[in-house]
């Protein structure tokens, strides 16, 4: 006879956080958003942490170089989607890693008798104006000069003009030595107003490019997401089929953490998945896996040795499963047994394994809801993929602006390798849908809008730290009357009554 739970599966939307007891230091400003992101010990700190407890979905429409570039400035973390052929997933983890290093590999590079037409086309290719110029066009050649905006104009410097009449040569360029510290390298950068020093060896070979850029964009954000040596921290996508391939590749690129991809965490292939990272590169390589939504499942995936374990099956936006085949469970019911399951394997163990929500926003209240549930940080993709940065088309429709978004599970992303179970190599029928969601500007602005929502409900409960807000957290359940009653009601919204006025705020 099958097995029933008892009690109803249950959303973040038939919850609520009662108030607690604030005192005057608990405000929006001393908050701390950090988390732990991988496992580690009692006493000790995770080798890996976030600064904001936000990181991007394993997805073809939400996570590529540009999305992780910019959750990294803000402190969050974005795992590169795998369903792409290794050396095009390689190839964005680079470039998230070489884009600010403090020391970075140049990009850009010219030959001297390269003409101002292959500057414009190079500069359109990589957004970069400081293009070093190097005997043999490559990043470690010998310094010949660099190129600026500052070097030419193309409305009165001919087209095929060669490099070397317009750069700035070699004996006219500050340079550093290839033991220059990035202190060092920043002094130079002010003391001489450059806006790039060209890092070389004795034999005067480019090294790295340091730009002044970096150092303000590090002022701008001090919540950065960086590993130990200045790098933007990156994520990235597996699955439990060309690892022994892919594994290495993502690594070579700099990987700083990767994250098995599948629609169902709770079983052999994901143990075997990590049994052979661990084989190879020991404990070092961190590895998270999932998805499941019981303690069994948690429990298996913890032995396994996974690093963060994520919650939930069938609640993303786009996904169909729970229609399709009738697996899943609520998120809030699933993420509150797992969170139990969790703390009790810290208690027999002294291990801590971080738990990463996945699905089942709507509202940003949603992702307070999840953290005070146990929670250590959320997975998103409808949120972040109406975004500027993510990597999709925007369209007007309707006279609204929309961005592209579609499933891992759906026939366009043809992920067929997230959902094998044989030796087919097409989906026998689809488990997410391709659609559109509401344009919504940059990450910047909305991220900070929902992190001071956050902040200012767990000023709300009394709580300075995510830690803290667990323990301090009190939830209710509400009925459907509830939900209707917390939002506006019986009044006429004056953007309702008047359309125009709503169109010229």
């Amino acid at each position: 006879m099958a097995f029933y739970y008892d009690g109803v599966s249950r959303t973040f939307n038939e919850y609520l956080l009662v108030p607690g007891y604030s005192d005057s230091t608990c405000t929006p400003g001393a908050i701390d958003l950090s988390s732990p992101m991988v496992r580690f010990r009692k006493g000790e700190e995770a080798s890996i942490r976030l600064n904001i407890p936000l990181v991007s979905a394993i997805m073809q429409s939400v996570s590529d170089d540009n999305m992780a570039i910019a959750l990294a400035r803000e402190g969050g973390l974005s795992f590169i989607f795998c369903s792409q052929p290794i050396e095009d997933e390689a190839a964005m983890v680079a470039r998230v890693k070489d884009y600010k290093a403090g020391f970075v590999v140049s990009d850009s590079n010219l030959k001297p008798d390269n003409t101002l037409v292959d500057v414009i086309e190079l500069k359109r290719k990589s957004g970069h104006s400081t293009m070093p110029v190097t005997h043999d066009g490559t990043a470690h050649g010998r310094v010949l000069g660099i190129v600026t905006s500052r070097d030419y104009r193309p409305s009165r410097t001919p087209l095929d003009s060669k490099v070397s009449e317009f750069m700035t040569p070699r004996e006219k360029l500050i340079v550093a030595p290839k033991n220059t510290s990035l202190k060092d390298a920043n002094d130079i950068i002010w003391d001489h107003k450059l806006n790039a020093l060209p890092i070389v060896d004795e034999n005067d070979h480019l090294l790295y490019m340091v730009f002044r850029k970096d150092y303000d964009s590090h002022k701008e954000n001090p919540n950065e997401n960086l590993d130990a040596e200045k790098r933007y921290r990156v994520g990235a996508g597996i699955n439990t089929h060309d690892y022994e391939d892919r594994v290495g590749a993502l690594l070579n690129a700099g990987a700083d953490i990767l994250c098995i991809d599948s629609s169902e965490g709770f079983s052999e292939w994901q143990a075997r998945t990590i049994a052979w990272i661990r084989k190879q590169y020991g404990d070092e390589v961190r590895v998270g896996a999932g998805n499941i939504v019981d303690k069994e499942g948690f429990r298996f995936l913890a032995d396994a040795g996974a690093d963060f374990v994520k919650v939930g099956i069938g609640g993303g936006s786009i996904c169909i499963t729970r229609e399709q085949k009738g697996i899943g469970r609520g998120q809030a019911t699933s993420l509150i047994e797992v969170a139990a399951a969790r703390n009790a394997y810290f208690k027999e163990t002294g291990v801590y394994i971080p738990l990463c929500s996945d699905g089942g926003i709507v509202y940003d209240h949603h992702l307070t809801l999840a953290l005070a549930m146990g929670a250590d940080f959320m997975m998103l993709g409808r949120y972040f993929a109406r975004f500027d940065e993510s990597p999709t088309n925007r369209f007007n429709v309707n006279g609204n602006f929309v961005k592209e978004y579609w499933g891992e599970g759906s026939a366009r992303a043809r992920n067929w390798q997230r959902y094998k179970q044989d030796d087919s190599v097409k989906l026998s029928f689809e488990e997410g849908v391709d659609s559109y969601v509401p344009y919504a500007g940059p990450l910047k602005d909305n991220v900070s809008l929902t992190l001071a929502k956050i902040r200012s409900t767990m000023c709300n409960c009394g709580a300075l730290t995510i830690a803290g807000f667990q323990e301090k957290a009190k939830l209710t359940v509400i009925s459907a009357t509830s939900i209707v009653e917390g939002g506006a009601h019986d009044v006429i919204l004056k953007d309702k009554a008047n359309p125009l006025q709503a169109n010229f705020r």
